[in-house]
């Protein structure tokens, strides 16, 4: 168990964590901004007369790249049911440009630096005469900052000491958060779980098993997600492994497979290929799923009558971790029971915590990315 609405089984085999535990102590010792971002202690750099004036909008459009945008999906996509707004989020370049209905939209620039080239372009394809538009960027000049004095839109300053992949629980979640009608102060809980000795445990169990991984040259992580709404969770969780921990000729791979699709396409891979991958298993009760219709179905099959969708792939989800067991491939086991603001605020803090720490062991700097500053700055010199 991780806290009372998260089940976490973690990886079957103890490796030494005296090092891991060590470290641990030290980093929640530090006044590290990025952590501090996740405190119900961090305050925002926006207010309660912000939301209220625009809380009323029903259409929004997020403009931003990786962590601009990522977390917020993620907040929109996992807590769909509870949201009564229509968000639409533009993270890429498409030759084809997106067909938005003609409404008026608020629209959410965000770029921690302001000079996002792709954010830029889409700010000059998607922003509408007639659109609100609010600005997250750093407080300086930049180009973004510019073009928000130029439209006379909203600007809330994006903190320059919090990355956009750690961001998600500072303004440039929050804000959007409050917008979908949600409360931010749910998902903030750093300060409770530091003091969750089973979260604790299982944070330093997940990390020494992934050092041990890494030392017997298995790189790959690999998710099996069995919840669709928990598709952007996991793109964020991706851009937070990989830019964090691939430098220095060092890494992990984050790859995700959807289930129980992945069945009949790579699952024979991870049972029977190279075996230098480790396996997360994610998977979120629905309480409104769909039942099989037993009028429909043919006698041959009567063990699936009366079963929902959920059941039956959480079955799958039993079985191929029993398989897994069977064949002794590592893994560790997520399963949610209440799809709220605290639920997805603990993995959040769970996540970004275990990565910081698998970085600090591993003698990484888990806030940079040198070689993405490098592709900008070619990027920027070719189309000059």
């Amino acid at each position: 168990m991780l806290t009372s609405g998260i089940n976490l089984v973690n990886y079957k085999k103890k490796f030494k964590t005296s090092y891991v535990s060590k470290t641990l102590k030290s980093l929640l010792k530090e006044k590290n901004q990025s952590i501090l971002s996740l405190s119900k202690f961090y305050k925002n750099n926006f207010d309660s007369k912000l939301v209220k004036k625009y809380k009323n909008n029903l259409n929004f459009k997020v403009i931003g790249m990786g962590g601009s945008s990522l977390g917020t999906q993620t907040i929109y996509d996992f807590l769909k049911e509870k949201i009564k707004k229509n968000f639409i989020f533009i993270d890429n370049l498409e030759s084809n440009s997106k067909k938005i209905i003609n409404k008026k939209f608020v629209n959410l620039v965000v770029s921690k630096s302001g000079n996002t080239t792709e954010t830029i372009i889409n700010s000059n394809l998607y922003i509408k005469k007639n659109d609100i538009n609010i600005f997250i960027t750093e407080n300086k000049k930049n180009y973004l900052h510019d073009l928000a004095k130029q439209l006379k839109a909203e600007i809330v300053h994006h903190n320059n000491y919090i990355g956009g992949r750690y961001s998600v629980l500072s303004e440039v979640g929050m804000l959007p958060a409050e917008l979908m009608g949600l409360d931010c102060k749910k998902f903030r809980q750093y300060n409770s779980l530091i003091k969750n000795k089973k979260f604790l445990n299982s944070l330093i169990l997940n990390v020494g098993s992934t050092l041990y991984f890494v030392k017997k040259k298995k790189f790959n992580s690999v998710i099996f997600n069995y919840d669709p709404k928990s598709e952007s969770l996991f793109k964020w969780y991706q851009q937070l492994v990989a830019e964090s921990l691939g430098k220095n000729k060092q890494g992990i791979l984050p790859v995700v497979s959807t289930m129980p699709k992945d069945n009949h396409s790579v699952m024979q891979l991870y049972l029977d290929g190279l075996q230098n991958n480790f396996f997360t298993f994610f998977y979120v009760k629905d309480k409104n799923s769909k039942k099989i219709n037993n009028d429909k179905l043919l006698s041959s099959h009567n063990f699936l009558r009366n079963k929902t969708l959920s059941k039956i792939i959480h079955t799958q989800k039993i079985a191929t971790e029993n398989v897994f067991i069977k064949k002794n491939i590592p893994f560790r086991s997520f399963e949610i029971y209440k799809r709220d603001e605290k639920a997805l605020g603990e993995l959040f803090c769970f996540f970004l915590l275990e990565i910081i720490l698998i970085g600090r062991c591993l003698k990484l700097n888990p806030f940079n990315q040198p070689a993405v500053e490098l592709l900008k700055k070619e990027t920027k010199k070719l189309l000059i």
